[in-house]
């Protein structure tokens, strides 16, 4: 039995169009994944966290869900994880196939958070792997934990990625607001295991004004016709925290102890 499984909360009738593959979601931290951030991190090693998630419904494409992974996953292992590997094994060869020939890697942080289940905080160092792999993962599956995250982590769609959108066209590789973005995931992950929605809340704030000041275009850019600045400020002025599923739009992520209108809440692969 893989991936999962034949206990997924997907309904049978749907299993055929969802898939049995997971998906992704990256909470506070992102972007140290990738060697030209964490290589100016004055405090390494940085930290993100990622949650796997059960595939309940067809999250959209392009939402920074790790959509494009989950094509090449199921491209090399069909609709279900492999049983009998380590999952830093797997992590690396999905990441060989998604990134074969490709002039700007994807983070392994979509890989990550395919493989590996539970909740996850992702450390990484440009001294071990030249940064393109976690020097460690840190996991946990507590039930507990995790039908509190469960709880009060809410999905808001908002838009796709559009056609020609790229986020690192402007970089301001502050050191100082790459330690802070480091600390939002270290926070985030303590948040989660102390299930403490006010610093849960806090964490995705903190990262939303990194990813701002360090890479401004994954919130403003010309093919972008949403005011994602002034959406993400209303919902963290309303709720504990927020911050976009991914660079260029996706879902308002909401940490709150009551459902956003519109929103939907995740199951978590535990």
């Amino acid at each position: 039995m893989t991936g999962a499984a034949a206990s997924s909360p997907v309904p049978v009738g749907l299993r055929g169009a969802v898939g049995d593959l997971p998906y992704r979601l990256q909470l506070a931290g992102g972007w140290i994944d990738q060697p030209f951030v964490s290589s100016c991190n004055p405090e390494p090693p940085g930290s993100m966290v990622v949650v796997s998630l059960e595939p309940v419904v067809r999250y959209m494409d392009r939402c920074g869900m790790a959509t494009g992974t989950r094509i090449v996953a199921r491209a090399l292992w069909g609709d279900a994880l492999p049983t009998g590997r380590t999952p830093g094994s797997l992590v690396r060869e999905l990441y060989a196939a998604e990134n074969a020939n490709r002039d700007e890697p994807s983070g392994s942080q979509d890989m990550c958070g395919l493989v590996y289940p539970g909740v996850s905080r992702l450390d990484y160092d440009v001294k071990v792997d030249g940064g393109w792999f976690p020097a460690t993962v840190t996991s946990t599956t507590d039930p507990q934990v995790v039908a509190w995250l469960e709880r009060v982590i809410h999905l808001v769609p908002v838009m796709q990625r559009p056609p020609g959108y790229a986020p690192l066209g402007i970089k301001h590789l502050d050191p100082a607001w790459i330690a802070r973005l480091s600390a939002s995931g270290r926070a985030c992950y303590d948040a989660i295991g102390a299930m403490d929605i006010a610093a849960l809340g806090a964490s995705l704030n903190e990262c939303s004004l990194a990813w701002d000041a360090i890479l401004p275009q994954v919130f403003v850019h010309p093919t972008i016709n949403v005011d994602l600045r002034a959406l993400l400020a209303a919902y963290a002025a309303e709720y504990p925290g927020a911050m976009m599923s991914g660079c260029g739009g996706g879902y308002v992520i909401v940490a709150s102890e009551t459902p956003p209108p519109g929103s939907s809440r995740v199951v978590v692969r535990a």
